[in-house]
């Protein structure tokens, strides 16, 4: 198209006709809209999905590989012609599919949940992994989904609310890294707006019937301490879930036992939560601050991903001091323990090496490795720019360019994007020399320099030492981060 374009040019020069003809090919690649429509039946028990395409597709399919036991009948809606599954994909005419019909047995898939025993009798809990069956999406590729509930029964799925009823929702490519829930019943929502982003935020019923309302002014306070950062949020669109466990194999004595994130055609937060704490207890928790943390990053792959939650391990003690939950000398404790639990793991794998082995042997490896790279990183950005530069701004810079991402990155990737937002490289060398090297990437030489003094496994803090500066600045925010988190308040 382009040589076209510019081989007909008249009366105007090379260059402004090639780019004259490279908007034209930006524009040609129209989007492709799908669009879903939904509806569930008063009982509950049966899910009937109509879908048309924007084209003719050759390629149906749903992600799980359980999602035939649940389909109850596929048809092409042109012709009525059954479309039978053969393993997780549809069986499509030759000359593609332009309109499909589907029934899906609601009840039968929720029972694979394993929330199924805790949940009142009310919410239906089920991944749409199981009953959302659906061509390729390419970049720019959607699909709008709008569901017909029964009267007062709530729909919840882990994708963008279109209107303020939550009934319509958007759908677009994503990593898919994990099965993101779906909620249909009787439950609690609410939207809040944290530092110019949208928060939809869901609890689910269980038989301990608890209010929404505290514990989502408890989660708009942990996203405020995530936006200390840079000022934002970094996603304009994000799910939380809560999920009270009460005594499930899982729950342990916190009051948030476990959390996820999900980013499976938007960017979700579960937290279970213990529902036999007061909810003054879970200001203190890390946990959904480091849940938090990991939107700072786009998905990274599996056997990389000692970086994103060496990240969030990093964050989630930062943003507790800046929020003020701990002091700057608790946070360099904690840091200090955890590197040192990092440093004693699995001496004789490398990074890469240990995110891909046996996980209970390299845990403290793969969360503590990234870490320790966030932390050299962040030194080093604050000294060599006497304080102008730091991890934060290289986040909000590449949050502004990159984030949320429809892909997986590599930590390659990740890192060569970096050092492009830096007027000298620093991220890419930092890979080359732990990466993929035995042993731990130890910054415990920049704790003298940092006036970070170890006594008998105690961190004191020395406000003499040449880079004291930089360690106070660490545990504090940007002045413009704290006045939009206010100003958003």
């Amino acid at each position: 198209m382009r040589i076209n374009i510019i081989s007909k040019c008249r009366n105007t020069t090379k260059l402004a006709c090639e780019v004259a003809g490279l908007l034209i090919v930006a524009w040609s690649q129209a989007l492709a809209t799908h669009v879903y429509t939904i509806r569930i039946d008063d009982e509950l028990k049966t899910m009937t999905v109509e879908a048309r395409f924007d084209y003719p597709v050759d390629y149906i399919a749903a992600r799980s590989q359980y999602a035939p036991r649940f389909l109850d009948d596929a048809r092409n809606c042109d012709t009525d012609a059954r479309l039978k599954p053969r393993n997780r994909t549809l069986k499509l005419p030759s000359n593609g599919l332009e309109c499909l019909s589907y029934t899906v047995n609601l009840r039968s898939a929720a029972k694979t949940a394993r929330l199924s025993d805790i949940l009142d009798r009310s919410n239906i809990v089920v991944s749409p992994t199981l009953w959302m069956w659906r061509p390729r999406l390419a970049r720019n590729d959607e699909i709008l989904v709008q569901f017909h509930m029964p009267d007062g029964v709530n729909v919840f799925v882990p994708w963008q609310a279109m209107n303020d009823e939550h009934t319509h929702f958007r759908l677009t490519a994503s990593p898919e890294s994990g099965s993101a829930i779906a909620v249909f019943g009787s439950f609690e929502r609410v939207v809040e707006q944290v530092a110019d982003s949208s928060l939809t935020i869901v609890m689910l019923a269980t038989h301990d019937n608890l209010e929404l309302a505290p514990f989502a002014e408890w989660v708009r306070a942990t996203t405020e301490n995530v936006a200390l950062t840079y000022g934002r949020f970094p996603n304009p669109n994000t799910n939380v879930v809560l999920i009270p466990v009460g005594n499930v194999e899982w729950d342990r004595d916190a009051a948030v036992p476990f959390g996820r994130v999900v980013r499976d055609g938007g960017e979700t937060i579960e937290l279970m939560i213990n529902p036999r704490r007061p909810v003054a207890d879970f200001y203190a928790e890390w946990t959904p601050t480091h849940e938090f943390s990991h939107l700072l990053l786009p998905y990274l792959d599996r056997n990389q991903r000692w970086i994103s939650e060496g990240l969030a391990q990093y964050y989630q003690n930062v943003l507790l001091a800046r929020a003020g939950q701990y002091t700057a000398e608790s946070a360099w404790q904690r840091l200090y323990a955890g590197l040192e639990r990092g440093r004693e793991s699995a001496p004789d794998l490398s990074p890469n090496d240990a995110a891909g082995a046996n996980e209970r042997n390299t845990r403290m490896k793969v969360y503590w490795s990234g870490a320790a790279l966030a932390l050299m990183a962040d030194v080093e950005l604050r000294r060599r720019s006497d304080g102008t530069e730091s991890l934060d701004s290289v986040l909000d810079r590449f949050q502004r360019c990159c984030l949320p991402s429809p892909q997986s990155w590599s930590g390659v990737e990740l890192f060569r994007k970096f050092d492009t937002l830096l007027d000298e490289p620093l991220f890419m060398n930092l890979y080359r020399q732990y990466a993929d090297t035995a042993g731990f990437p130890d910054p415990r030489p920049l704790f003298g320099q940092l006036g970070i003094e170890v006594r008998d496994g105690q961190v004191h803090l020395n406000d003499n030492a040449e880079l004291a500066f930089v360690r106070k600045a660490v545990m504090r925010p940007s002045d413009e981060a704290a006045e939009a988190v206010d100003a958003a308040h």
